[in-house]
């Protein structure tokens, strides 16, 4: 069994490119929403969403200088590393088919292939010379979660040295309208995971990718560690399609699979990143999951959902917050709930309101939830000399 590091990493989000956006946006509490400016939000009731400023970008963009950071830190080309990606590929030529369609053109249906989840981690692998599988996650918000806990596994069983692993996500208005008319969306400007008051979620750009490695091979070649990946859980409500278990069964059964998985017990754990998305269903579940798993200390272990700054990133989501915890674990400093109101008795929990909280841990963990009642954990460690 091969001990799991995390070697280099890139990430995005709509705060920008690399770990010092993050500081200046997650770790500050600084929400990133703004009113949608990709499409008109008029027709529908949530009108804001966390988008990158910038120029328009597109899944592959995002991720190739993901890629191009996390090998950079890594300090290695990643020949032969598999390719793991959380996506639900980029729909642009999807809805450009249908727009064709609405006016009455013929458009070629060959185009919509470029849309398809398995051509993104395919241009990736082509595009840095990178090993197989190249396999796209398709599972909604835990997609990039199992794609890291998969290149892990990987690793850990000595089948491979090294995987590329994360997700992408970028706001758009198809699922936009669908979780609006789910009325999963807040109407207002800020997302508020764990408070009195709280009305839903906002999406968010972002993706993430991490070189993870087995201590061996970084050590062979001196690599420094960012990080490892110790344990990983996946579990199954199997309660509703979009609903998460009212008990919080699942997410709490991925968690103590990952602690087991991990050899650490829950006491170890210093720090939760809650999967925290701010809608009145969710929040109490994962308050309860997180009992199931911590008992009495579930209402003083740190626990804070950094959705409320970044949104909520779908597929990439998992990827994403995996890199905030290792910043986490790595200097020594917690990132808070923002917006947070008041306590809600549903959600009995620490969930370091407004304010980073300086904190030394060596242990933490990441908890991620999807539709279909999929539910997913990473136990990770801060870095070590290798």
């Amino acid at each position: 069994m091969h001990e799991v590091v995390v070697t280099g990493y890139g990430v995005f989000t709509a705060f920008g490119f690399g770990a010092q956006a993050l500081r200046d946006g997650v770790f500050s509490g600084k929400p990133a929403f703004t009113e949608a400016s990709r499409f008109d939000p008029s027709r529908y009731r949530a009108h804001y969403a966390a988008e990158y400023p910038g120029e328009a970008l597109s899944q592959f963009a995002i991720l190739r200088e993901c890629v191009k950071e996390a090998l950079s830190k890594a300090g290695q080309d990643g020949a032969r590393a598999p390719v793991l990606l959380g996506t639900a590929g980029d729909n642009t030529a999807n809805m450009d088919f249908w727009a064709a369609y609405a006016t009455g053109n013929q458009p070629q249906g060959t185009d919509v292939l470029h849309s398809l989840p398995g051509m993104l981690p395919e241009a990736i692998g082509e595009e840095f010379h990178l090993g197989q599988p190249r396999l796209a996650f398709v599972n909604a918000c835990v997609a990039a979660t199992n794609a890291i806990a998969y290149g892990a596994h990987l690793i850990r069983m000595g089948k491979f040295h090294s995987a590329v692993c994360g997700g992408a996500y970028l706001v758009n208005e198809d699922l936009f309208a669908k979780f609006d008319s789910g009325q999963a969306l807040t109407t207002e400007d800020v997302v508020r995971p764990f408070s009195v008051g709280r009305k839903g979620l906002l999406h968010g750009d972002g993706a993430a990718v991490l070189m993870l490695e087995s201590a061996e091979h970084a050590r062979r070649r001196n690599a420094v560690s960012y990080g490892s990946v110790l344990g990983w859980g996946m579990a199954a409500d199997a309660h509703h399609p979009v609903q998460p278990h009212p008990q919080g069964h699942g997410l709490a059964a991925a968690a103590q699979a990952a602690l087991r998985r991990a050899g650490v017990a829950a006491e170890e754990i210093g720090y939760v990143n809650a999967h925290g998305t701010g809608t009145p269903r969710n929040d109490p579940a994962e308050s309860l999951a997180l009992r199931h798993v911590f008992g009495d200390r579930a209402s003083t272990v740190p626990v804070s959902s950094t959705k409320s700054t970044t949104g909520h990133m779908l597929e990439a989501t998992g990827a994403v917050e995996a890199v905030i915890t290792l910043l986490a674990l790595a200097e020594g400093l917690l990132p808070p709930t923002a917006s947070f109101l008041e306590a809600d008795p549903e959600c009995l929990i620490d969930c370091i309101p407004h304010t980073a909280r300086p904190s030394r841990i060596s242990r933490a963990l990441s908890l991620n939830a999807a539709f279909g009642g999929a539910n997913a954990a990473l136990v990770l460690g801060a870095p070590q000399s290798l």
